[in-house]
């Protein structure tokens, strides 16, 4: 239905709705002219994009891409959120992560959160990264506990964290139906983690507890992010949480809790990466499906799944730090969009440290710009009837879904893990990404892409080391790269200088500079240094200008018709100069004179971990 403005007017009448056709021949024309002579549906699959789990992102969204209906805020199936006034109320509560060994400066860092807009706290407690236990109470001096939820780390032992929790609201005189919060009891993510077995009866000893006496608290926290961290895909890690959140409700309807009761005493825990519109679609398609569960359990009211969204460790970077304020502000977003209850945003110094004051800041202030500038929180689902995402949510909860059979055909969550099952698909899945990332398909600005290599380390007090891991690995996008650029730190610490590549620029400015500017880029994120000085080299003057740059190997930049044109010449004259590697900014077919060619696409970590060997770069 059109709906007109007041004097009739439309400015949209005189024009006719375009037709899909209409569109694909418009891309059509616009390929043909950048050399891709294709038609049809071909047109619009070459500017498709494929991402993880076999999913195809289109360049055109219309409203004939059909999807389920995702419903209504507030019911089943809970798509567009558990809540049918989602996050307007109050905005999202902003839950701040504290890892502190030291009671005081953990109380400092506590209530200083707290009266900053931090609503709700995370603590690790016990093992070598958090709060002693005997130090629980001191550090939760002045800390309303009525007012501000708490949500416990205690590891694969919560039993002594626990108690100490419950006595210390006892002591202070806290109803017990007024404690908020959540035990974080999570053995399965825990035998994930560490490798040990689960003690599942622990998990339903303390839900038990907290849904006979404390109504306000969850026992159970489903944590899906040793499975991101150890290269999982987006529907991995849904399919994973689900067969976590199965088997807690196995063991608690067992033990005599309500399927109801069972669901209320869990809260469920995702990443929240910079592909904002994913992050959105995996929190979409995470409440849908565990709303599915809900319904053949036979409780499809308690279907409404507790979202707490942490931004994503694997994607953060050593090397330029300060762009990691920019992908957690994104992966934020997206949580706020996608219908996060609770958001933590990891400090942008996370991986480098113990985070500092300032790092904490502004970690919580992303939250409060996008609920209280940007106004984000004042829509329920933002991001419903965009077609784009409800067909994202749709594919992805599809493929989550057919990974949680395969889980649960496999026996379950646990013989999964057991069996390494779990494991080996996750490497095949970071083995598939890691590709990617050498061949800087999926790029990371400021490691494989702008790297800068005169920036000062961003340098942080280190974080207590943890017992060895005996799970899942934990993999970075940047580890690649961050190998080769310690490689090349270690070098100049012991020489005082850089590897360095020469760049044999053919012909004026306007022809090699794109290809220049290419190379230097790439040689730049192995840490090695380019030398382009002189501007333009030919076969008279190559041979001293590598001889002045100190290099060990030369890289020619130009186009194919100057390579064809004076790469043998140049190549001679770099070889008798000293050159021990001849690399070319292009494809094989357009020199076959050079040892290696360097082009977009090509494995970047391979060539430049061998140019680093060659020039003796330990």
């Amino acid at each position: 239905m059109t709906v007109l403005p007041a004097d009739g007017f439309s400015p949209a009448a005189e024009f006719t709705d375009p037709s899909h056709d209409q569109w694909q021949s418009l891309v059509e024309g616009v390929l043909r002219r950048s050399g891709k002579d294709v038609g049809g549906a071909a047109a619009e699959e070459a500017l498709s994009t494929s991402i993880e789990d076999g999913l195809t992102v289109r360049p055109l969204y219309t409203s004939a891409d059909a999807s389920p209906d995702p419903g209504l805020p507030g019911f089943a199936p809970f798509t567009r959120g558990s809540r049918a006034t989602g996050n307007t109320t109050d905005g999202w509560d902003v839950r701040q992560r504290h890892e502190l060994a030291d009671p005081v400066r953990l109380n400092e860092a506590l209530l200083g959160d707290l009266e900053n807009g931090v609503t709700s706290l995370w603590l690790a407690v016990g093992g070598p990264g958090g709060v002693p236990v005997s130090g629980l109470a001191r550090a939760l001096e002045g800390v309303h506990l009525d007012l501000a939820p708490l949500v416990l780390d205690a590891g694969a032992d919560p039993g002594p964290a626990v108690r100490e929790l419950l006595g210390l609201y006892e002591t202070r005189g806290l109803a017990k139906e007024a404690a908020r919060g959540s035990l974080g009891v999570d053995p399965l993510g825990q035998a994930a983690r560490t490798g040990a077995e689960p003690d599942l009866g622990t998990a339903v000893h303390w839900a038990l507890l907290c849904s006979r006496e404390y109504p306000g608290l969850r026992a159970l926290a489903v944590d899906a992010l040793p499975y991101h961290e150890a290269g999982g895909s987006a529907a991995e890690e849904l399919g994973l949480s689900l067969a976590t959140g199965v088997a807690y409700l196995r063991e608690l309807t067992a033990a005599g809790l309500s399927v109801e009761e069972a669901c209320a005493q869990l809260e469920f825990r995702y990443a929240a990466t910079a592909d904002q519109f994913l992050t959105i679609a995996k929190l979409r398609a995470a409440r849908r499906l565990w709303a599915r569960v809900a319904e053949v359990c036979g409780a499809p009211d308690a279907g409404a799944q507790r979202q707490h969204a942490v931004t994503s460790s694997v994607m953060m970077t050593r090397r330029d730090p300060w762009v990691n304020m920019l992908r957690t502000t994104l992966a934020c977003l997206g949580a706020g969009v996608g219908g996060a209850e609770s958001v933590t945003v990891l400090p942008f110094d996370h991986v480098l440290g113990l985070p500092d004051a300032f790092a904490r800041r502004i970690a919580r202030n992303t939250s409060t710009i996008l609920m209280e500038e940007s106004h984000l929180a004042r829509v329920t689902d933002p991001a419903g009837g965009s077609w784009y995402v409800e067909r994202l949510t749709d594919e992805l909860a599809s493929s989550a879904w057919a990974f949680f059979q395969e889980v649960e055909r496999a026996g379950g969550q646990a013989t999964a893990l057991r069996s390494g099952m779990v494991r080996e698909r996750l490497a095949a899945t970071w083995a598939a990404r890691s590709r990617d990332l050498a061949r800087r398909k999926e790029p990371v600005t400021g490691v494989s892409e702008f790297p800068a290599l005169d920036e000062r380390p961003v340098e942080r007090e280190a974080a207590p080391v943890g017992p060895s891991r005996g799970g899942l690995p934990t993999v970075r996008r940047d580890e690649a790269f961050e190998t080769l650029r310690a490689r090349s730190d270690a070098h100049l610490a012991a020489t005082g200088s850089r590897p360095k590549v020469f760049l044999a620029a053919l012909g004026p400015a306007s022809v090699h500079t794109a290809r220049a500017s290419f190379a230097a880029n790439l040689f730049l994120s192995g840490g090695i240094e380019p030398v382009h000085e002189p501007g333009s080299v030919d076969a008279s003057t190559a041979a001293a200008a590598f001889a002045a740059s100190g290099a060990g190997i030369a890289c020619l930049c130009s186009t194919e018709a100057l390579y064809a044109e004076q790469a043998d010449e140049v190549t001679a004259a770099l070889r008798a100069a000293g050159a021990q590697q001849l690399l070319l900014a292009g494809r094989p077919a357009e020199y076959a004179g050079a040892d290696v060619h360097v082009f977009a696409g090509c494995d970047v970590v391979a060539v430049l971990s061998s140019e680093l060997d060659r020039m003796g770069v330990a």
